[in-house]
């Protein structure tokens, strides 16, 4: 048995490495790469599991795929691995939406889901104990909607869930009842025809909200700044949605030491330090993150986690020459707060 680094690429590509290729190192390095990636690609998840922890892949579709991290193939530090399709057998239009790692399905923890059309459902993870080679049922949902986050809780923890035309809500696990592995779930927040949920997170102490827009803006909330509410209601003003800024296209729990990774319709790629980004309030329509021709959108963010095992110590030119998604600055100009 022996610690990994697992990662999945944002096209759907995993790998392993032995945790103790990532040295910690003096601060302000650059650090090393932990996939090549095409220009199209990058690591969107990154986490260390023991060769024996299990992954849980749940997909848009409402399935969850099961995967013990040692098939998994071992690979080079910047080699991008093999595609998820080698190991799940996933329908043509299943696309994964998360992982989860599990050590153990452990009895009092939870999976919170949520779907774009506001449904949270909360399952005993040891209801995933018991893999098919196809996938089993995750959840049952309505026609239309789709999975679009889960996370693992203890039973007394905060769920925040943002949505597109910028409004959010916080309301306390205990609101929602455990159900079976097939059910649909309840409403988490209520919403308009026209708007539906882009992220949700479990909240834990001290951590931002990053919410950002179409239009390039964005902002990092701190957690206090949202009341908890009773689940089912249409929840607060979390990003003031105004032509300029374009409707919200992503919502994530991040903290000081993280990076995002922004994503244009047009294919362009940036990274930014989640602590250029000051934290500001609520009701806000945030700062510009990046600057969008008059005919480009942003179409998605992720949140890229530090690691405590990153090398930061020097590095060759190679590592250099695949910076280039570093943003060269940002405005800190706030636009329109207003409590």
């Amino acid at each position: 048995e022996e610690d990994m680094v697992v990662t999945k690429s944002n096209t759907g590509y995993l790998k392993r490495q032995s945790l103790s290729l990532y040295q910690s190192q003096r601060r302000g390095g650059k650090g090393k790469m932990a996939m090549q990636t095409r220009e199209e690609d990058f690591v969107e998840q990154l986490f260390i599991a023991s060769t024996h922890d299990f992954l849980l892949f749940f997909t848009n579709i409402g399935k969850v795929h099961w995967l013990k991290v040692y098939r998994i193939p071992q690979a080079g530090r910047v080699a991008r691995g093999k595609a998820a399709v080698n190991f799940l057998q996933l329908q043509p239009d299943e696309k994964i939406s998360t992982v989860v790692p599990i050590r153990r399905f452990e009895v009092e923890r939870y999976l919170i889901m949520a779907t774009k059309k506001g449904i949270v459902k909360k399952t005993e993870l040891t209801a995933y104990g018991n893999p098919r080679q196809t996938g089993i049922i995750a959840l049952t949902l309505d026609e239309g909607d789709e999975l679009i986050g889960v996370g693992v809780t203890s039973s007394d923890q905060e769920i925040f869930l943002g949505t597109k035309n910028g409004l959010s809500i916080r309301f306390s696990e205990d609101d929602v009842r455990s159900i079976g592995r097939t059910g649909r779930g309840v409403i988490g927040i209520r919403l308009d025809d026209d708007d539906e949920v882009v992220g949700m997170a479990v909240l834990s102490p001290e951590a931002s909200i990053l919410t950002v827009s179409e239009g390039g803006y964005g902002k990092r909330t701190h957690e206090s700044e949202y009341r908890t509410q009773s689940r089912g209601g249409r929840g607060l003003i979390n990003l003031r949605v105004t032509p300029k800024t374009g409707r919200v296209i992503g919502v994530r729990q991040v903290f000081e030491s993280d990076d995002v990774m922004l994503m244009s319709d047009q294919g362009n790629l940036v990274r930014i330090e989640v602590s250029e980004v000051n934290e500001i309030g609520r009701n806000t329509q945030g700062v510009r993150l990046i600057s969008l021709n008059e005919d480009q959108r942003l179409v998605g963010v992720v949140r890229i986690e530090d690691d405590n095992g990153k090398d930061n110590g020097s590095d060759d030119s190679e590592d250099e020459a695949h910076d280039d998604t570093r943003l060269n600055g940002t405005s800190d100009e706030i636009v329109g707060e207003t409590e």
